[in-house]
Protein backbone atom coordinates (compact mmCIF):
# COMPACT_ATOMS: atom_id res chain seq x y z
CA UNK A 1 0.00 0.00 0.00
CA UNK A 2 2.93 2.31 0.76
CA UNK A 3 4.45 1.43 -2.61
CA UNK A 4 1.24 2.43 -4.36
CA UNK A 5 1.31 5.82 -2.68
CA UNK A 6 4.87 6.30 -3.83
CA UNK A 7 3.93 5.69 -7.44
CA UNK A 8 3.58 8.84 -9.53
CA UNK A 9 0.06 9.87 -10.46
CA UNK A 10 -1.01 9.08 -14.02
CA UNK A 11 -2.21 11.72 -16.41
CA UNK A 12 -5.50 11.18 -18.24
CA UNK A 13 -3.97 9.78 -21.41
CA UNK A 14 -1.60 7.66 -19.34
CA UNK A 15 -4.60 6.26 -17.48
CA UNK A 16 -6.24 5.05 -20.70
CA UNK A 17 -2.98 3.67 -22.00
CA UNK A 18 -2.46 1.77 -18.77
CA UNK A 19 -5.93 0.25 -19.07
CA UNK A 20 -5.15 -0.95 -22.60
CA UNK A 21 -1.85 -2.48 -21.49
CA UNK A 22 -3.56 -4.39 -18.67
CA UNK A 23 -6.37 -5.73 -20.86
CA UNK A 24 -4.27 -6.76 -23.86
CA UNK A 25 -1.79 -9.09 -22.18
CA UNK A 26 -1.87 -12.74 -23.19
CA UNK A 27 -3.43 -14.86 -20.43
CA UNK A 28 -3.02 -18.57 -21.08
CA UNK A 29 -4.66 -19.57 -17.77
CA UNK A 30 -7.81 -18.55 -15.92
CA UNK A 31 -5.73 -17.50 -12.95
CA UNK A 32 -3.99 -14.91 -15.08
CA UNK A 33 -7.39 -13.72 -16.34
CA UNK A 34 -8.46 -13.18 -12.73
CA UNK A 35 -5.27 -11.27 -12.04
CA UNK A 36 -5.71 -8.92 -15.01
CA UNK A 37 -9.37 -8.27 -14.25
CA UNK A 38 -8.53 -7.50 -10.63
CA UNK A 39 -5.80 -5.07 -11.72
CA UNK A 40 -8.23 -3.45 -14.17
CA UNK A 41 -10.84 -2.85 -11.44
CA UNK A 42 -8.24 -1.53 -9.00
CA UNK A 43 -7.05 1.05 -11.51
CA UNK A 44 -10.67 2.15 -12.04
CA UNK A 45 -11.16 2.63 -8.30
CA UNK A 46 -7.96 4.62 -8.01
CA UNK A 47 -8.67 7.14 -10.79
CA UNK A 48 -12.50 7.19 -10.98
CA UNK A 49 -12.82 10.61 -9.36
CA UNK A 50 -10.36 12.17 -11.81
CA UNK A 51 -11.11 10.50 -15.15
CA UNK A 52 -14.51 8.72 -14.86
CA UNK A 53 -16.86 11.57 -14.01
CA UNK A 54 -19.14 11.44 -17.07
CA UNK A 55 -21.38 8.67 -18.35
CA UNK A 56 -19.41 8.66 -21.58
CA UNK A 57 -16.18 7.85 -19.70
CA UNK A 58 -17.87 5.00 -17.80
CA UNK A 59 -19.23 3.43 -20.99
CA UNK A 60 -15.89 3.95 -22.73
CA UNK A 61 -14.14 2.11 -19.92
CA UNK A 62 -16.56 -0.83 -20.17
CA UNK A 63 -16.33 -1.03 -23.95
CA UNK A 64 -12.53 -1.22 -23.77
CA UNK A 65 -12.89 -4.30 -21.59
CA UNK A 66 -15.25 -5.97 -24.09
CA UNK A 67 -12.86 -5.23 -26.98
CA UNK A 68 -9.74 -6.36 -25.12
CA UNK A 69 -7.66 -9.45 -25.71
CA UNK A 70 -8.28 -10.77 -22.21
CA UNK A 71 -12.06 -10.79 -22.67
CA UNK A 72 -12.21 -12.05 -26.27
CA UNK A 73 -9.87 -14.97 -25.67
CA UNK A 74 -11.79 -16.07 -22.56
CA UNK A 75 -15.32 -14.74 -23.14
CA UNK A 76 -17.27 -17.38 -21.23
CA UNK A 77 -15.02 -17.30 -18.17
CA UNK A 78 -14.57 -13.50 -18.12
CA UNK A 79 -18.35 -13.02 -18.45
CA UNK A 80 -19.02 -15.29 -15.48
CA UNK A 81 -16.45 -13.41 -13.42
CA UNK A 82 -18.14 -10.07 -14.19
CA UNK A 83 -21.59 -11.44 -13.34
CA UNK A 84 -20.19 -12.85 -10.12
CA UNK A 85 -18.76 -9.46 -9.15
CA UNK A 86 -22.07 -7.64 -9.78
CA UNK A 87 -23.84 -8.64 -6.51
CA UNK A 88 -20.70 -8.10 -4.42
CA UNK A 89 -19.55 -4.61 -5.37
CA UNK A 90 -20.71 -1.69 -3.20
CA UNK A 91 -23.54 0.42 -4.64
CA UNK A 92 -21.54 3.64 -4.63
CA UNK A 93 -18.39 2.22 -6.21
CA UNK A 94 -17.20 3.15 -9.69
CA UNK A 95 -16.30 -0.51 -10.25
CA UNK A 96 -19.99 -1.50 -10.10
CA UNK A 97 -20.84 1.28 -12.52
CA UNK A 98 -18.28 0.06 -15.07
CA UNK A 99 -19.27 -3.61 -14.60
CA UNK A 100 -22.94 -2.72 -15.19
CA UNK A 101 -22.07 -0.87 -18.42
CA UNK A 102 -19.96 -3.80 -19.63
CA UNK A 103 -22.74 -6.32 -18.87
CA UNK A 104 -25.36 -4.20 -20.66
CA UNK A 105 -23.43 -3.84 -23.92
CA UNK A 106 -22.24 -7.43 -23.81
CA UNK A 107 -25.82 -8.60 -23.26
CA UNK A 108 -27.05 -6.60 -26.24
CA UNK A 109 -24.66 -8.61 -28.41
CA UNK A 110 -24.99 -11.95 -26.59
CA UNK A 111 -28.25 -12.70 -24.77
CA UNK A 112 -26.47 -15.38 -22.74
CA UNK A 113 -25.14 -12.60 -20.51
CA UNK A 114 -28.64 -11.68 -19.26
CA UNK A 115 -29.56 -15.34 -18.86
CA UNK A 116 -26.44 -15.84 -16.74
CA UNK A 117 -27.36 -12.80 -14.63
CA UNK A 118 -30.79 -14.31 -14.00
CA UNK A 119 -29.23 -17.62 -12.93
CA UNK A 120 -26.90 -15.79 -10.54
CA UNK A 121 -29.86 -13.98 -8.87
CA UNK A 122 -28.81 -10.61 -10.22
CA UNK A 123 -32.44 -9.48 -10.69
CA UNK A 124 -33.01 -8.97 -6.97
CA UNK A 125 -29.83 -6.90 -6.72
CA UNK A 126 -30.98 -4.77 -9.66
CA UNK A 127 -34.32 -3.99 -8.01
CA UNK A 128 -32.65 -3.05 -4.74
CA UNK A 129 -30.15 -0.82 -6.50
CA UNK A 130 -32.90 0.96 -8.45
CA UNK A 131 -35.21 1.36 -5.48
CA UNK A 132 -33.31 1.51 -2.21
CA UNK A 133 -29.98 2.93 -3.28
CA UNK A 134 -31.34 5.42 -5.83
CA UNK A 135 -30.83 8.55 -3.65
CA UNK A 136 -27.12 7.75 -3.49
CA UNK A 137 -26.74 7.20 -7.23
CA UNK A 138 -26.45 9.62 -10.10
CA UNK A 139 -28.93 9.70 -12.95
CA UNK A 140 -26.50 8.07 -15.37
CA UNK A 141 -25.99 4.98 -13.23
CA UNK A 142 -29.70 4.80 -12.38
CA UNK A 143 -30.62 4.91 -16.07
CA UNK A 144 -28.04 2.19 -16.78
CA UNK A 145 -29.61 -0.07 -14.14
CA UNK A 146 -33.08 0.52 -15.63
CA UNK A 147 -31.84 -0.42 -19.10
CA UNK A 148 -30.27 -3.64 -17.81
CA UNK A 149 -33.54 -4.53 -16.05
CA UNK A 150 -35.55 -3.92 -19.21
CA UNK A 151 -33.26 -6.03 -21.38
CA UNK A 152 -33.21 -8.87 -18.86
CA UNK A 153 -37.02 -8.99 -18.72
CA UNK A 154 -37.46 -8.52 -22.45
CA UNK A 155 -35.62 -11.64 -23.62
CA UNK A 156 -36.64 -14.15 -20.94
CA UNK A 157 -39.38 -15.02 -18.50
CA UNK A 158 -38.87 -14.12 -14.87
CA UNK A 159 -39.14 -16.78 -12.22
CA UNK A 160 -41.79 -16.62 -9.52
CA UNK A 161 -39.21 -15.81 -6.86
CA UNK A 162 -38.04 -12.88 -8.96
CA UNK A 163 -41.57 -11.49 -9.35
CA UNK A 164 -42.15 -11.85 -5.62
CA UNK A 165 -39.34 -9.33 -5.07
CA UNK A 166 -41.59 -6.66 -6.58
CA UNK A 167 -44.28 -5.01 -4.50
CA UNK A 168 -46.71 -2.10 -4.75
CA UNK A 169 -44.27 0.39 -3.29
CA UNK A 170 -41.69 -0.31 -5.98
CA UNK A 171 -44.28 0.23 -8.75
CA UNK A 172 -45.41 3.46 -7.06
CA UNK A 173 -41.80 4.58 -6.87
CA UNK A 174 -41.35 4.17 -10.63
CA UNK A 175 -44.64 5.93 -11.39
CA UNK A 176 -43.65 8.82 -9.13
CA UNK A 177 -40.39 9.16 -11.07
CA UNK A 178 -42.47 9.52 -14.24
CA UNK A 179 -44.61 12.19 -12.59
CA UNK A 180 -41.52 14.06 -11.40
CA UNK A 181 -40.19 14.05 -14.97
CA UNK A 182 -43.14 16.24 -16.07
CA UNK A 183 -44.06 13.76 -18.78
CA UNK A 184 -41.16 14.53 -21.08
CA UNK A 185 -41.12 11.56 -23.49
CA UNK A 186 -37.95 12.87 -25.10
CA UNK A 187 -36.05 12.42 -21.83
CA UNK A 188 -34.06 9.15 -22.08
CA UNK A 189 -34.23 8.69 -18.33
CA UNK A 190 -38.02 8.99 -18.33
CA UNK A 191 -38.26 6.66 -21.33
CA UNK A 192 -36.18 4.00 -19.53
CA UNK A 193 -38.55 4.07 -16.53
CA UNK A 194 -41.63 3.66 -18.71
CA UNK A 195 -40.10 0.72 -20.57
CA UNK A 196 -39.42 -1.06 -17.27
CA UNK A 197 -43.07 -0.64 -16.24
CA UNK A 198 -44.21 -1.97 -19.61
CA UNK A 199 -41.98 -5.03 -19.50
CA UNK A 200 -42.97 -5.82 -15.89
CA UNK A 201 -46.61 -5.78 -16.98
CA UNK A 202 -45.67 -8.22 -19.72
CA UNK A 203 -44.01 -10.50 -17.16
CA UNK A 204 -47.17 -10.55 -15.06
CA UNK A 205 -49.20 -11.46 -18.12
CA UNK A 206 -46.79 -14.31 -18.89
CA UNK A 207 -47.02 -15.60 -15.34
CA UNK A 208 -50.81 -15.99 -15.70
CA UNK A 209 -50.21 -18.52 -18.49
CA UNK A 210 -47.32 -20.32 -16.84
CA UNK A 211 -49.30 -23.53 -16.50
CA UNK A 212 -48.72 -23.93 -12.74
CA UNK A 213 -52.28 -24.70 -11.70
CA UNK A 214 -51.33 -25.50 -8.12
CA UNK A 215 -49.84 -22.05 -7.43
CA UNK A 216 -52.18 -19.06 -7.05
CA UNK A 217 -51.84 -16.48 -9.82
CA UNK A 218 -49.74 -13.46 -9.04
CA UNK A 219 -51.39 -10.07 -8.87
CA UNK A 220 -50.42 -7.71 -11.67
CA UNK A 221 -49.07 -4.95 -9.47
CA UNK A 222 -48.79 -2.43 -12.32
CA UNK A 223 -52.52 -2.63 -13.08
CA UNK A 224 -53.34 -2.86 -9.37
CA UNK A 225 -51.56 0.39 -8.51
CA UNK A 226 -53.18 2.18 -11.44
CA UNK A 227 -56.58 0.80 -10.41
CA UNK A 228 -56.40 2.22 -6.89
CA UNK A 229 -54.18 5.25 -7.49
CA UNK A 230 -54.79 6.06 -11.15
CA UNK A 231 -55.60 9.78 -10.69
CA UNK A 232 -52.22 10.27 -9.03
CA UNK A 233 -50.30 8.88 -12.01
CA UNK A 234 -52.00 10.38 -15.08
CA UNK A 235 -48.67 11.32 -16.67
CA UNK A 236 -47.83 7.67 -17.27
CA UNK A 237 -51.02 7.24 -19.32
CA UNK A 238 -50.27 10.33 -21.40
CA UNK A 239 -46.73 9.13 -22.07
CA UNK A 240 -47.57 5.64 -23.28
CA UNK A 241 -50.03 7.05 -25.83
CA UNK A 242 -47.44 9.54 -27.06
CA UNK A 243 -44.85 6.76 -27.26
CA UNK A 244 -47.23 4.58 -29.26
CA UNK A 245 -47.66 7.45 -31.70
CA UNK A 246 -43.87 7.77 -32.18
CA UNK A 247 -42.62 4.22 -31.67
CA UNK A 248 -41.32 2.33 -34.71
CA UNK A 249 -40.09 -0.87 -33.06
CA UNK A 250 -42.70 -3.63 -33.09
CA UNK A 251 -41.76 -5.18 -29.69
CA UNK A 252 -42.25 -1.87 -27.88
CA UNK A 253 -45.53 -1.23 -29.70
CA UNK A 254 -46.80 -4.62 -28.57
CA UNK A 255 -45.83 -3.92 -24.96
CA UNK A 256 -47.77 -0.63 -25.01
CA UNK A 257 -50.83 -2.23 -26.62
CA UNK A 258 -50.87 -5.03 -24.04
CA UNK A 259 -51.01 -2.68 -21.07
CA UNK A 260 -53.66 -0.60 -22.85
CA UNK A 261 -55.72 -3.75 -23.33
CA UNK A 262 -55.58 -4.54 -19.62
CA UNK A 263 -56.46 -0.98 -18.63
CA UNK A 264 -59.47 -0.89 -20.98
CA UNK A 265 -60.75 -4.29 -19.85
CA UNK A 266 -60.34 -3.70 -16.09
CA UNK A 267 -63.41 -2.09 -14.54
CA UNK A 268 -61.42 0.20 -12.24
CA UNK A 269 -59.33 1.66 -15.06
CA UNK A 270 -61.93 2.12 -17.80
CA UNK A 271 -61.71 5.89 -17.43
CA UNK A 272 -58.09 6.17 -16.31
CA UNK A 273 -57.17 8.25 -19.38
CA UNK A 274 -58.28 11.76 -20.20
CA UNK A 275 -60.82 12.03 -23.03
CA UNK A 276 -58.43 14.08 -25.17
CA UNK A 277 -55.80 11.36 -24.83
CA UNK A 278 -58.34 8.76 -25.92
CA UNK A 279 -59.11 10.82 -29.02
CA UNK A 280 -55.41 10.90 -29.81
CA UNK A 281 -55.29 7.13 -29.36
CA UNK A 282 -58.19 6.69 -31.79
CA UNK A 283 -56.30 8.76 -34.37
CA UNK A 284 -53.17 6.65 -33.83
CA UNK A 285 -55.07 3.37 -34.23
CA UNK A 286 -56.88 4.55 -37.38
CA UNK A 287 -53.61 5.66 -38.94
CA UNK A 288 -51.74 2.53 -37.92
CA UNK A 289 -54.39 0.10 -39.13
CA UNK A 290 -54.63 1.96 -42.43
CA UNK A 291 -50.86 2.02 -43.01
CA UNK A 292 -49.76 -1.35 -41.63
CA UNK A 293 -48.19 -3.61 -44.28
CA UNK A 294 -49.80 -6.93 -44.99
CA UNK A 295 -47.13 -8.97 -43.21
CA UNK A 296 -47.68 -7.19 -39.85
CA UNK A 297 -50.51 -9.55 -38.90
CA UNK A 298 -49.67 -9.81 -35.20
CA UNK A 299 -49.54 -6.06 -34.73
CA UNK A 300 -52.80 -5.59 -36.66
CA UNK A 301 -54.55 -8.14 -34.45
CA UNK A 302 -53.26 -6.44 -31.29
CA UNK A 303 -54.50 -3.04 -32.44
CA UNK A 304 -57.95 -4.52 -33.09
CA UNK A 305 -57.98 -6.25 -29.70
CA UNK A 306 -57.33 -2.90 -28.03
CA UNK A 307 -59.77 -1.05 -30.29
CA UNK A 308 -62.83 -3.00 -29.13
CA UNK A 309 -62.65 -2.27 -25.36
CA UNK A 310 -61.51 1.28 -26.13
CA UNK A 311 -64.75 1.94 -28.03
CA UNK A 312 -66.93 -0.11 -25.70
CA UNK A 313 -65.81 0.72 -22.16
CA UNK A 314 -64.22 4.16 -22.12
CA UNK A 315 -65.91 7.56 -22.16
CA UNK A 316 -65.80 7.48 -25.97
CA UNK A 317 -69.05 5.52 -25.79
CA UNK A 318 -70.84 8.72 -24.75
CA UNK A 319 -71.92 11.25 -27.38
CA UNK A 320 -70.63 13.09 -29.25
CA UNK A 321 -69.02 9.97 -30.69
CA UNK A 322 -65.53 10.81 -31.88
CA UNK A 323 -64.91 10.09 -35.59
CA UNK A 324 -67.72 7.58 -35.89
CA UNK A 325 -67.85 7.73 -39.69
CA UNK A 326 -64.08 7.25 -40.02
CA UNK A 327 -64.14 4.25 -37.67
CA UNK A 328 -66.98 2.58 -39.56
CA UNK A 329 -65.22 3.19 -42.87
CA UNK A 330 -61.96 1.72 -41.51
CA UNK A 331 -63.68 -1.42 -40.24
CA UNK A 332 -65.38 -1.88 -43.60
CA UNK A 333 -62.05 -1.56 -45.39
CA UNK A 334 -60.38 -4.09 -43.09
CA UNK A 335 -63.13 -6.65 -43.65
CA UNK A 336 -63.08 -6.16 -47.43
CA UNK A 337 -59.34 -5.76 -47.94
CA UNK A 338 -59.05 -8.05 -50.94
CA UNK A 339 -57.88 -7.29 -54.43
CA UNK A 340 -55.24 -8.44 -56.85
CA UNK A 341 -52.62 -6.82 -54.60
CA UNK A 342 -53.80 -8.41 -51.34
CA UNK A 343 -54.47 -11.93 -50.20
CA UNK A 344 -57.85 -12.75 -48.60
CA UNK A 345 -58.45 -11.38 -45.13
CA UNK A 346 -57.43 -13.87 -42.44
CA UNK A 347 -60.21 -15.25 -40.20
CA UNK A 348 -58.79 -13.67 -37.03
CA UNK A 349 -58.95 -10.19 -38.54
CA UNK A 350 -62.55 -10.79 -39.66
CA UNK A 351 -63.48 -11.99 -36.18
CA UNK A 352 -61.87 -9.00 -34.46
CA UNK A 353 -63.42 -6.54 -36.92
CA UNK A 354 -66.82 -8.15 -36.40
CA UNK A 355 -66.41 -7.70 -32.65
CA UNK A 356 -65.74 -3.99 -33.12
CA UNK A 357 -68.72 -3.63 -35.45
CA UNK A 358 -71.02 -4.84 -32.66
CA UNK A 359 -70.27 -1.83 -30.47
CA UNK A 360 -73.66 -0.22 -29.93
CA UNK A 361 -72.82 3.31 -31.06
CA UNK A 362 -71.26 2.04 -34.28
CA UNK A 363 -74.35 0.05 -35.29
CA UNK A 364 -76.60 1.85 -37.77
CA UNK A 365 -79.93 3.08 -36.47
CA UNK A 366 -83.12 2.15 -38.40
CA UNK A 367 -83.30 5.67 -39.82
CA UNK A 368 -79.72 5.51 -41.10
CA UNK A 369 -80.23 2.07 -42.57
CA UNK A 370 -83.39 3.22 -44.37
CA UNK A 371 -81.52 6.24 -45.77
CA UNK A 372 -78.67 4.04 -46.96
CA UNK A 373 -81.04 1.60 -48.66
CA UNK A 374 -82.89 4.45 -50.34
CA UNK A 375 -79.61 5.92 -51.59
CA UNK A 376 -78.56 2.58 -53.02
CA UNK A 377 -81.90 1.98 -54.76
CA UNK A 378 -82.40 5.43 -56.26
CA UNK A 379 -78.87 6.73 -56.73
CA UNK A 380 -76.69 3.65 -56.63
CA UNK A 381 -74.73 5.34 -53.83
CA UNK A 382 -73.67 4.38 -50.35
CA UNK A 383 -73.89 7.04 -47.68
CA UNK A 384 -71.33 5.17 -45.60
CA UNK A 385 -68.63 4.80 -48.21
CA UNK A 386 -69.47 8.14 -49.87
CA UNK A 387 -69.13 6.54 -53.26
CA UNK A 388 -71.33 5.71 -56.26
CA UNK A 389 -71.82 2.67 -58.43
CA UNK A 390 -73.15 4.76 -61.32
CA UNK A 391 -70.95 5.87 -64.16
CA UNK A 392 -70.85 9.32 -65.68
CA UNK A 393 -72.74 8.08 -68.74
CA UNK A 394 -75.54 6.69 -66.56
CA UNK A 395 -75.85 9.94 -64.67
CA UNK A 396 -76.01 11.91 -67.92
CA UNK A 397 -78.67 9.60 -69.34
CA UNK A 398 -81.16 10.28 -66.57
CA UNK A 399 -80.73 14.05 -66.68
CA UNK A 400 -83.88 15.86 -67.82
CA UNK A 401 -83.70 17.73 -71.10
CA UNK A 402 -84.16 21.48 -70.95
CA UNK A 403 -87.68 22.49 -72.12
CA UNK A 404 -88.11 24.57 -75.25
CA UNK A 405 -88.65 28.13 -74.15
CA UNK A 406 -90.52 30.55 -76.46
CA UNK A 407 -88.81 33.74 -77.47
CA UNK A 408 -90.59 37.08 -77.24
CA UNK A 409 -88.20 39.15 -79.19
CA UNK A 410 -85.23 40.91 -77.76
CA UNK A 411 -84.67 40.86 -74.04
CA UNK A 412 -81.77 41.68 -71.82
CA UNK A 413 -79.09 39.08 -71.27
CA UNK A 414 -79.69 37.15 -68.09
CA UNK A 415 -83.39 38.11 -67.91
CA UNK A 416 -85.68 35.28 -66.81
CA UNK A 417 -87.86 33.66 -69.48
CA UNK A 418 -91.53 34.67 -69.69
CA UNK A 419 -93.90 32.63 -67.52
CA UNK A 420 -96.08 30.02 -69.20
CA UNK A 421 -99.76 30.81 -69.91
CA UNK A 422 -101.90 31.00 -66.82
CA UNK A 423 -98.97 31.76 -64.54
CA UNK A 424 -97.50 35.00 -63.29
CA UNK A 425 -94.14 35.55 -61.64
CA UNK A 426 -94.45 35.93 -57.88
CA UNK A 427 -92.68 38.23 -55.47
CA UNK A 428 -89.79 35.83 -54.81
CA UNK A 429 -89.18 34.88 -58.41
CA UNK A 430 -91.32 31.73 -58.40
CA UNK A 431 -94.39 30.99 -60.49
CA UNK A 432 -97.79 31.52 -58.95
CA UNK A 433 -101.22 30.90 -60.32
CA UNK A 434 -102.74 33.91 -62.08
CA UNK A 435 -105.81 35.45 -60.37
CA UNK A 436 -109.08 34.06 -61.60
CA UNK A 437 -111.02 36.42 -64.01
CA UNK A 438 -114.68 36.67 -63.38
CA UNK A 439 -116.80 37.79 -66.33
CA UNK A 440 -120.21 39.30 -65.48
CA UNK A 441 -122.97 39.47 -68.02
CA UNK A 442 -124.31 42.99 -68.81
CA UNK A 443 -127.74 43.82 -67.31
CA UNK A 444 -130.79 43.21 -69.53
CA UNK A 445 -133.22 46.14 -69.38
CA UNK A 446 -136.23 44.54 -70.97
CA UNK A 447 -137.17 41.65 -73.10
CA UNK A 448 -137.87 43.92 -76.04
CA UNK A 449 -135.14 46.33 -75.46
CA UNK A 450 -131.66 45.76 -76.69
CA UNK A 451 -128.46 46.00 -74.91
CA UNK A 452 -127.27 49.58 -75.14
CA UNK A 453 -123.66 49.97 -76.00
CA UNK A 454 -121.71 53.13 -76.52
CA UNK A 455 -119.88 53.21 -79.72
CA UNK A 456 -116.26 53.78 -79.42
CA UNK A 457 -113.37 53.59 -81.72
CA UNK A 458 -111.85 50.23 -82.36
CA UNK A 459 -109.63 49.27 -79.49
CA UNK A 460 -106.04 49.72 -80.19
CA UNK A 461 -103.08 47.81 -78.84
CA UNK A 462 -103.25 47.80 -75.14
CA UNK A 463 -106.82 49.25 -74.98
CA UNK A 464 -109.70 47.49 -73.30
CA UNK A 465 -113.26 47.23 -74.64
CA UNK A 466 -115.83 49.67 -73.24
CA UNK A 467 -119.01 48.24 -71.73
CA UNK A 468 -121.86 50.56 -70.71
CA UNK A 469 -119.62 53.56 -71.07
CA UNK A 470 -117.05 52.26 -68.63
CA UNK A 471 -113.66 50.66 -69.10
CA UNK A 472 -113.11 47.99 -66.44
CA UNK A 473 -109.71 48.13 -64.79
CA UNK A 474 -110.10 46.71 -61.24
CA UNK A 475 -110.38 43.28 -59.70
CA UNK A 476 -113.17 41.16 -60.95
CA UNK A 477 -113.08 42.67 -64.44
CA UNK A 478 -113.26 40.58 -67.53
CA UNK A 479 -109.76 41.56 -68.60
CA UNK A 480 -108.01 38.64 -70.19
CA UNK A 481 -104.33 38.10 -70.64
CA UNK A 482 -103.08 38.35 -74.19
CA UNK A 483 -102.06 35.05 -75.76
CA UNK A 484 -98.37 34.18 -75.52
CA UNK A 485 -96.23 35.32 -78.42
CA UNK A 486 -95.55 32.88 -81.20
CA UNK A 487 -91.96 31.62 -81.01
CA UNK A 488 -89.71 33.08 -83.58
CA UNK A 489 -88.29 30.85 -86.24
CA UNK A 490 -84.84 32.08 -85.24
CA UNK A 491 -85.31 31.25 -81.56
CA UNK A 492 -82.45 29.22 -80.15
CA UNK A 493 -84.82 26.69 -78.62
CA UNK A 494 -86.75 26.28 -81.86
CA UNK A 495 -83.77 25.44 -84.02
CA UNK A 496 -83.79 21.77 -84.86
CA UNK A 497 -80.46 20.00 -84.65
CA UNK A 498 -79.86 17.80 -87.60
CA UNK A 499 -78.44 14.32 -87.41
CA UNK A 500 -75.40 15.35 -89.38
CA UNK A 501 -74.21 16.61 -92.67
Amino acid sequence: MDASKAEPKLEEQQFWDELDSILNIACPTQHQVDTQLRTYLQLISQYSEEYLQSEYDIVKCGIRLLESKVFNEHQSYARRRLVGRFPKEPADSARLHVITAALLYDGLEHSKTFELMMDQNAFERLILLIWKDAPKLNFGFHKLLLEVTYEMCRIQKLRLQDLEVLDDDFIKYLLELVEDGNGDTDDPYNYAIIKVLLVLNEQYMLSEHSGHSDAPPLTNRVVKVLSFNGPDYKTFGENIILLLNRETETPTQLLILKILFLLFTSANTHEYFYTNDLCVLVDVIIRSLSDLPEDQTMLRHMYLRVFHPLLLNTQLRNPPHYKRAEIVRLLNQLSEMRSKHFSPVDPTTLRLVGRCNKVSWLVESPTEEKAHNLARELLGMSLTDVGSSMSVVEVASVKDKAPVKPSSGKRERGAPPPPPPGRVRGTWGGLEKAPEIRVEAPPIESRKGSLSRTKSPAPGKGDLPVVNGKQPTGKGSFRRRPPPPIPSARSVHAVKVGTGD
